[in-house]
């Protein structure tokens, strides 16, 4: 017990933020402060957040930790007292909102200046924790323990006066409800000071942490690794394909997926002169919770631009507060086209234009809310761009590929997927443009067009950035006779040629002949606009073709070996020949059935040599171990073997009688494989093996049930089990007494009760018995739950669980602390060990509820209290 105690008293001593997961997001940011003596000095902030309640601390200190961008070198770390907390609650959230979470933060601030040289490459700024919030549903399941890292970047001199900065900084509002399943938004927006261009996407939240007593660690060196997303979640999409952020207001829009706690990371990049000078992160676990809306949510607009006509919409809020829809659609001049009152909305457009669609929810009543969006009805819209050239560091080039049927094609939007800005480019914004990728990689582009009649859409193609052409040999190297020759093989896209040119035949042919009289490689370079890659082919020169067989040798019969020969030969061709299983291969196994000569012949183009292989065989010995056979538990089995070899032996003697003779008594404890091994002194000299199998049954243990109770007039069905045949007794109220589940129907109570008895038998005779008491009560139905439990782990009263009395079945068995909140609730009735989540709860009274159905059918709910004793 001491180490025990020693282990429990460590853990109990324990900073607390050490323990458990409570850390629901940060960010980073930082305000220029001046330029003292040429250098760089900034006000430096990281602002965490934490669950309410968590009974956690935040740090304190926290290690902030600076490095190069450009060398990831560390520059220094600094230890931060924790400046200041504050509380944020959502404590009025909207009526028309049901069941509505709490959302409540606790919230740290860590501040310091920083006085920093200018560099080219800037700087990387972070801080780490652990842990974050469990349970976390976009990550891989059951992943605990993931930490988190915060990180901002100052800018360096690669782009003019861009040191000379304060960060992004995020000014959305955190106290957002957010409902499962219901249309949300929810503001990532920033400012900046500078008045740089700040451009949003989704990113990949960061793992970090370091557990170590709970004391503050320095950052790990970036890069940072992404926390494990799972269950068909990304960075780019962490709250799935129905949510999207609208990369020029940080705004998050969509669909809401299904309940549970959700990390989300945004990164802003600031755009200064159309070049990226810094990215800046917020990390925030966001709770989504199993509410609803009542709101008119409709997309700002729905253009019907590709090929249908057909509009169908519904409301995208499907809260039980609404009660009624009004729906609207209008042409420009304001006449009505159509209307409906029910929940979905379809129409099909016999003319194009603009139209406008009008939701009203709950008219005039609780609740009310209304929302007009905008149609655009110009079918025959269709992006599409094509691409050539895919080499690092090469221009590839982008021509676009869209057609439109009303209008004229009129903006432009390319994104290449490489990490930098083109919105405010011009060059990237036309229909024809070309861009330089800066490494190789998958990248997905994304091109955005617009026509002038205000229809949008994007074609999405997936590049593969390479930092060569692919070139393709079709094979690398071989061997030739001397008077010989051989085409080269080689394709890829672009200029191809080949060197050197010496006795070579068409050399500039993709596939030229060569007739080298000694060994020689040529080359293959492949040219495509610039991109380059070269690869080779040896052609190996031999006079004549070597050959080195086996020695002639002796087998046993059946039994097969490899033939083996030495040879510099490139084809290989067998004489057909018994038991051979492969004829052009070099070394074939044969299985020959008498004796055999095998022939080879081996080649190198025209060039050949042959050689013979003679097999002789020999028979086996042979071994019979009897027929299996089946036994009891505990009783013998005869075996009976015959050979004609001159020596034998069993195996496994230890459980026979007499393993020196071909018959013997085996008494085996279990299923037992029994080996006759038979050799001779003359002809085959391998041994022969027989096996039999003594399959012992296991031992009957039946089983007739645990002892039950019923009431007068109730019917029990009673389950033997441990055999293939039954025999019950007494025969009393049973209504069969050779089957393993008679019904037993009471209508007396017999004294008090009765005690069965079932044997139970296999088909070779084992048996064994087993008996169940059954009280009969002439009470009702009714369910009995203990006043008193003690959960001390010593086998006597440690579970709080119910005990039924003619109950057909325990629906569920519920326990409540003394507030009311739900510790334990179990389908099966299993019983409670008095713990929540693994922790022990303190001793004291708690109330407990059962749902459970009689043999009638009918339900019946029982509640009481019971005491948990420490």
């Amino acid at each position: 017990m001491k180490p025990l105690l020693c282990l429990c008293l460590f853990l109990a001593m324990l900073p607390r933020s050490a323990r458990a997961d409570h850390i629901t997001g940060g960010e980073l940011y930082y305000t220029l402060m001046g330029t003292p003596g040429g250098n760089y000095q900034y006000n430096i902030t990281v602002k965490v957040f934490m669950r309410c309640n968590s009974g956690r601390q935040f740090n304190n200190p926290a290690v902030i930790s600076i490095f190069d961008k450009g060398n990831r070198n560390r520059i220094q770390d600094i230890e931060v007292r924790l400046a200041r907390t504050t509380t944020l609650q959502l404590n009025d959230p909207n009526k028309c909102i049901t069941d509505p979470p709490l959302v409540c933060y606790e919230v740290g601030f860590y501040e310091f200046t920083a006085t920093l040289p200018p560099t080219p490459n800037g700087y990387i700024v972070a801080s780490q924790f652990v842990f974050r919030i469990g349970g976390i549903r976009n990550l891989i399941p059951f992943y605990s323990n993931v930490g988190t890292t915060y990180m901002g970047e100052i800018p360096g001199t690669e782009v003019p006066g861009a040191p000379a900065n304060s960060s992004a900084r995020f000014t959305g509002n955190d106290l957002v409800a957010v409902c499962a399943n219901n249309a949300f938004t929810y503001s990532f927006a920033a400012t900046d000071a500078d008045g740089d261009e700040l451009r949003y996407a989704f990113c990949d939240a960061y793992q970090g942490g370091t557990f170590r007593m709970g004391a503050a660690e320095p950052v790990s060196t970036p890069p940072f690794q992404s926390v494990p997303y799972g269950n068909g979640f990304t960075g780019s999409a962490p709250l799935g394909d129905k949510v999207r952020i609208d990369s020029r207001t940080g705004l998050i829009t969509g669909i809401a997926p299904s309940e549970g706690i959700y990390v989300v990371t945004v990164c802003v990049s600031e755009i200064r002169n159309g070049k990226v000078i810094a990215t800046q992160r917020k990390d925030l676990q966001i709770f989504i919770a199993s509410c609803t809306i009542a709101a008119a949510t409709l997309e700002p607009e729905y253009n019907l631009c590709r090929d249908s006509t057909r509009l169908v919409v519904s409301n995208q809020s499907n809260s039980p507060l609404i009660r009624s829809y009004n729906w609207e659609l209008q042409d420009r001049s304001g006449r009505q086209l159509a209307g409906s009152s029910e929940q979905g909305f379809a129409y099909d457009f016999r003319d194009t234009g603009l139209f406008n669609l009008k939701l009203v929810i709950n008219r005039n009543g609780e609740c009310a809310d209304s929302n007009t969006s905008l149609v655009r009805v110009y079918p025959g819209f269709k992006p599409a761009f094509d691409f050539e050239g895919l080499c690092n560091g090469k221009p590839t080039r982008f021509r676009d590929g869209s057609t439109t049927v009303y209008g004229r094609i009129n903006q432009w939007q390319w994104d290449f997927d490489d990490g930098i800005a083109t919105s405010s480019d011009e060059q990237y914004n036309r229909p024809n443009t070309e861009y330089q990728y800066r490494s190789a990689g998958s990248r997905q582009v994304v091109m955005q067009v617009s026509n002038s009649n205000g229809c949008r859409d994007t074609a999405t193609r997936l590049l593969a950035i390479i930092d060569k052409p692919a070139l393709n040999l079709g094979f690398r190297d071989t061997t030739i006779c001397i008077s010989d020759g051989v085409r080269l093989q080689a394709n890829g896209s672009g200029a191809l040629r080949w060197s050197p040119l010496v006795e070579m035949v068409n050399p500039e042919a993709p596939d030229p002949e060569v007739r080298p009289t000694i060994t020689r490689t040529y080359y293959a370079d492949l040219d495509d606009n610039g991109c380059r890659n070269r690869d080779s082919v040896r052609i190996m020169v031999e006079r004549e073709v070597q050959l080195v067989a086996m020695a002639d040798t002796t087998i046993c019969s059946g039994d097969s070996l490899r033939l083996r020969i030495a040879s510099n030969a490139l084809r290989y061709q067998w004489q057909a020949a018994p038991g051979l299983e492969q004829t052009d291969v070099s070394n074939p196994i044969a299985r020959p059935v008498a004796n055999s000569i095998y022939q080879l012949t081996a080649s190198i183009g025209n060039c050949q040599a042959t050689a013979s292989i003679t097999i002789n065989t020999l028979p086996y010995p042979i071994s019979n171990a009897g027929a299996d056979t089946t036994i009891c538990f505990g009783t013998e089995a005869f075996l009976q073997g015959s050979t004609n070899g001159q020596n034998f032996s069993w195996s496994n003697t230890q459980s026979l009688s007499n393993p020196q003779n071909l018959q013997s008594t085996a008494r085996p404890a279990g299923t037992t494989a029994y080996i006759l091994t038979a050799t001779n002194n003359s002809g085959c000299p391998k041994p022969s093996r027989d096996t039999v199998i003594v399959t012992v049954r296991p031992l009957i243990r039946a089983f007739a049930g645990r002892d039950t109770s019923v009431v007068l007039g109730q019917s029990l069905q009673l389950q033997a089990a441990g055999g293939e045949l039954y025999q019950w007794s007494p025969a009393t109220a049973l209504s069969a007494t050779d089957i393993a589940n008679p019904i037993a129907r009471f209508n007396n109570n017999y004294g008090g009760g009765i005690r069965y008895q079932v044997k139970v038998y296999t088909p070779e005779g084992c048996a064994d018995s087993a008996s169940i008491l059954v009280k009969i009560f002439a009470t009702g139905p009714q369910v009995f739950v203990p006043t008193a439990f003690s959960p001390n782990q010593d086998g006597l009263n440690d579970l709080l669980r119910p005990i039924a009395v003619g109950i057909s079945r325990v629906e569920r068995f519920s326990v409540f602390n003394r507030w009311g909140q739900l510790l334990y609730n179990a389908p099966d009735g299993r019983g409670w060990d008095g713990t929540v989540g693994g922790q022990p709860q303190v001793a004291g009274v708690y109330v407990w509820m059962v749902q459970a159905t009689d043999f009638q059918g009918r339900k019946m709910v029982q509640k009481g209290t019971a005491t948990l004793i420490r």
